[in-house]
């Protein structure tokens, strides 16, 4: 535990008119850069956002998830792991506060293309630190560290000093990043600190991930497009958040007085087929009469169990989730099924029921 004292949870008045604090964000089209985006707007934030030219296409037929806010931020479009490039937005932006989200974040992916998710994920890491060391070091960086470092954890559950273990060429890039940014807080004291976040979703959350594949499918099913859901290790247990409150934390860290690291999380595990479970009950359906499990699926080195100890953000950013993972779930269901003309409240069963 840290030994210096750190601002409790409160809400940190905008600047004034005119100066108005700087937030860049790379990756802010994906899930936590756009709800963190809105956040911070909300506190009065200028919000610039780094992004790839195809980032702004639709993402496999579904809205991008910042056009309802693209006329309050700026775009400045680049590669991450461009560091002439990162320089030249940073030099533009002068950037109070920088959040460092984007990444190859798909952990199946990562098996398929080592070298590209290690390029992007770290050599991008590296691209943003090394510029704002040499451009802006008074700017407060962020990283997006990830429960994939802790992989086949010798401990559960997992806090900021578990060792690392990681499954993947995903958590081992991630692992990278956190040493990288470790390193350039000690070494030349940038404000640097990093969030080592526990699964966390929502209705924006790829359609790739298993939550989303799980209530896109449902949703599918229910309109008559689907009869078969094809699942990988239904055992592996996961920790489950939403990602609208996991980015409030995100931005606690950058307002401390002292750079640190913390695990973000909701304390609980569910497996996938708990997971599962619930969502077709919500929707009064038997998981078993349509879900399969498919060893394809499978991940090359599984990860079982990953659940986090959040007792540190809690004494010391005053964090903690409030939204349960049932909520959760009828939140992602509800969007999607939406997506067909469908309710939750035309076919789920009402809350008691699930108790």
């Amino acid at each position: 535990m840290p030994s210096l004292p750190y601002l409790s949870n409160h809400c940190v008045e905008p600047a004034p008119s005119g100066n108005r604090r700087r937030a860049l964000i790379t990756g802010i089209t994906g899930q936590d850069g756009s709800y963190l985006a809105e956040f911070l707007l909300s506190k009065g934030y200028q919000v610039h956002g780094l992004v790839r030219r195809v980032s702004t296409a639709s993402d496999r037929g579904s809205p991008s998830r910042i056009n309802h806010i693209i006329d309050q931020v700026t775009i400045h479009y680049g590669s991450i792991t461009s560091t002439s490039t990162v320089s030249r937005i940073i030099e533009e932006v002068e950037p109070d506060e920088c959040y460092h989200l984007a990444a190859q974040s798909f952990v199946p992916y990562s098996f398929d293309d080592e070298q590209g998710t290690m390029h992007t994920n770290v050599d991008g890491t590296l691209s943003v630190l090394s510029a704002l060391r040499r451009i802006a070091p008074r700017c407060r960086f962020y990283f997006a560290g990830s429960s994939e470092m802790f992989g086949r954890a010798l401990e559960t559950p997992q806090n900021e000093s578990t060792s690392f273990y990681p499954r993947s060429p995903y958590g081992v890039s991630k692992a990278a990043g956190y040493y990288l940014t470790r390193n350039y807080r000690e070494a030349w004291n940038l404000h640097a600190s990093c969030g080592i976040l526990f699964n966390h979703e929502s209705p924006r959350r790829g359609v790739e991930f298993v939550s989303r594949k799980v209530t896109t499918s449902i949703a599918s099913i229910l309109a008559g497009k689907l009869d078969r859901l094809k699942l990988g290790n239904l055992n592996a247990k996961r920790d489950w958040g939403h990602a609208r409150e996991y980015v409030q934390a995100m931005w606690l860290m950058l307002q401390q007085d002292r750079p640190d690291d913390f695990v973000i999380a909701t304390g609980t595990s569910w497996s996938v087929r708990e997971f599962v479970q619930l969502a077709f009950q919500m929707v009064g359906l038997d998981s078993r009469q349509y879900v399969v499990e498919d060893p394809a699926f499978r991940r090359p080195a599984e990860v079982d169990i990953l659940r986090g100890d959040i007792s540190k953000a809690r004494q010391y950013l005053g964090w903690e989730p409030q939204i349960k993972l049932q909520e959760l779930i009828r939140e992602m269901l509800d969007s999607d099924l939406a997506a067909h003309g469908l309710s939750l409240s035309q076919v789920g069963r009402s809350p008691g029921d699930l108790e």
